[in-house]
C-alpha cells in the first residue's frame, strides 16, 4: 500500500479540519499529552459560529483556547474526567465541570453509552506500515477514537513512540484527517524537594515493602519521593504494574532497582497505560520494549492487579474522616483532581497475595490565610468520597501508619486519632464521643 499518498490525501490545515465540528457537538481532546493544541486553537477562531459545543479531555496541560475564548461558555462547554492543575482553575473559575469515574471503565463508557462526533488526538508521525504511534494517551486512546464518527490526528514530532501489547497505534486507514504544524514544547510536570514530613510517610511505607514487590505510584509528590528513596534503599527486583508512569520508575530503573523480574504478570515488563512527568520520563518511555503500554480497562481491572503477587499501591489522598471515608479529589465541593484509578488498586491490592494498598497524606494543611487544619476530620461535610470506608486500608500520615481493614468504627477513631497531629487530637476525641465512636478503653 501507498500510505504517503493516503497520507497526502487525508492531510488538512487545522482551520480547514475544525469546519467539520457542528453547533451542538460533543468534541473529544483524549488525555495529557494527546491535546491536540492546534485544532484547539483553530476551534476557538471558529466560536462565533458554533453554540454549545461540549468538550471532553482530561490531565490536559497547555492552555484550552476554546474556553479561554468563552468565559461565558455560550459556544464551547469544556468537560474533565480527571483535572489537572490548570485544569482545576478553570473549575475554579466555572469554565470546567467535572465527570466522576474510574479510570478502567472510561472506554468501557464510550463504547456503551456516549458519543464522540469529533475526536481530536495529537500522536506520534505515521511509520512506514502507516501506524499513528498514540504515545502516552496509549491506555484510553485508541477506544476512544473507535467510538468517534470523525477521527482527526495532530502529528507532533516531540511525541515519545510507545511500545505496548495492544491499543498504542491506530492506522491512517481508521484516520478521517490529519494536521501538521509548529507545536509548543511538550508540558512537563516538575519535581518538588521532598519535606520532614514526606520522608517520614515514606519511611513508614517502606518497611511493609519485600524484595520482588510489583509497585504502583499515583500522581503526587509522594510517589516521586517514595521512589528516590527506595531507589537508595536495599531492595531488588522491583517491578511495575501502574497507570501512570512517572519519575519514581526512572530513579529505580536508574538504580538497577527495577527489573520486573520477579512479576507473577507479564515477568519482565513495566506495565503502564499513562506517561507524564519531567523530560526524563518521556525519553525512558520512548522505544523502550521493557515498557508495555496496554488499555486501562485491562492494566487496572482489579482481576489483573490481583493476579500480581505483592501488588503495591501507594497513592496520595487528601482527608479522611474518622469513619474510614477517603477524599482524594475535592476539598470540600472543589474539585481537585479526580477518582481516577486510585479505587481500581484498592480494590486489586486486597486481592493480591500478599498485596497491601496505602494512602498517604500530611496530618495538616495550610489555606491561603495562614490557618491549619487537619486532614484528618470528624465527617465529611460535602467533600467528595473517593474510597468507600469498607475499603480503607493502610492509611500514613507523617506521625504513623495504621491499618483499618476489619477494624469496628470506635476502633478506626482511635487509630486515625493516633496519626492525626497532636495540636488536633482532644478535638477529634470529643467529636468522636459525640459520634458515639469513642469507647471508655480507647487510648487517649
Amino acid at each position: 500500500m501507498d500510505y504517503v499518498t493516503e497520507y497526502k490525501s487525508k492531510l488538512r490545515t487545522p482551520e480547514e479540519a475544525v469546519k467539520v465540528v457542528k453547533s451542538g457537538d460533543w468534541i473529544d481532546y483524549l488525555t495529557n499529552l494527546a491535546f491536540p493544541e492546534l485544532l484547539d486553537a483553530a476551534l476557538a477562531r471558529r466560536k462565533d459560529e458554533l453554540t454549545d459545543v461540549k468538550i471532553r479531555g482530561n490531565l490536559v496541560m497547555k492552555p484550552l483556547r476554546t474556553v479561554e475564548s468563552d468565559p461565558e461558555r455560550e459556544h464551547f462547554i469544556y468537560n474533565s474526567w480527571h483535572c489537572s492543575a490548570y485544569e482545576r482553575s478553570l473549575c475554579d473559575r466555572g469554565l470546567c465541570n467535572y465527570i466522576p469515574m474510574v479510570f478502567r471503565n472510561l472506554v468501557p463508557y464510550y463504547r456503551h453509552f456516549l458519543n464522540v462526533n469529533v475526536a481530536m488526538c495529537a500522536v506520534a508521525p505515521m511509520d512506514r506500515h502507516g501506524y499513528f504511534n498514540l504515545s502516552v494517551a496509549s491506555g484510553v486512546a485508541k477506544g476512544i477514537l473507535d467510538d468517534a464518527d470523525v477521527v482527526i490526528l495532530e502529528v507532533d514530532e516531540q511525541m515519545p513512540k510507545v511500545c505496548g501489547g495492544y491499543g498504542q497505534t491506530i492506522h491512517i486507514s481508521e484516520v478521517d484527517m490529519i494536521v501538521e504544524g509548529e507545536h509548543s514544547p511538550l508540558p512537563t510536570v516538575p519535581l518538588h524537594p521532598a519535606t520532614p514530613e514526606d520522608r517520614a510517610i515514606a519511611q513508614e511505607i517502606m518497611t511493609l515493602i519485600p524484595d520482588g514487590a510489583t509497585l504502583q505510584f499515583g500522581i503526587g509528590g509522594m510517589p516521586n519521593v517514595l521512589g528516590s528513596m527506595l531507589a537508595e534503599s536495599d531492595l531488588k527486583d522491583l517491578g511495575m504494574h501502574t497507570e501512570l508512569c512517572s519519575d519514581a520508575y526512572v530513579f529505580l530503573t536508574e538504580a538497577g532497582k527495577l527489573t520486573n523480574a520477579k512479576k507473577s504478570y507479564m515477568p519482565g515488563i513495566g506495565v503502564t497505560g499513562m506517561a507524564f512527568g519531567t523530560e526524563k520520563v518521556y525519553e525512558f518511555v520512548d522505544q523502550n520494549p521493557g515498557v508495555a503500554f496496554m488499555p486501562l480497562e485491562l492494566v487496572n481491572a482489579p482481576e489483573t492487579i490481583g493476579k500480581i503477587d505483592n501488588m503495591i499501591s501507594i497513592n496520595n489522598c487528601i482527608a479522611v474522616d474518622l469513619y474510614g471515608q477517603v477524599s482524594a479529589e475535592s476539598v470540600g465541593m472543589r474539585q481537585i483532581s479526580g477518582t481516577g484509578g486510585q479505587l481500581d488498586y484498592l480494590t486489586g491490592a486486597a486481592m493480591s497475595r500478599g498485596g497491601k494498598a496505602f494512602l498517604c497524606m500530611t496530618s495538616t494543611y495550610q489555606e491561603k490565610d495562614g490557618t491549619v487544619r487537619s486532614r484528618i476530620v470528624p465527617t465529611f461535610q460535602g467533600d467528595i468520597v473517593t474510597d468507600p470506608r469498607s475499603q480503607a486500608y493502610y492509611m500514613v500520615t507523617e506521625y504513623g501508619m495504621v491499618n483499618l481493614v476489619g477494624r469496628t468504627t470506635w476502633e478506626r477513631a482511635e487509630m486515625l486519632i493516633s496519626i492525626a497531629h497532636p495540636d488536633f487530637r482532644e478535638e477529634l476525641i470529643r467529636k468522636a464521643e459525640e459520634n458515639g465512636i469513642w469507647i471508655q478503653s480507647n487510648k487517649r
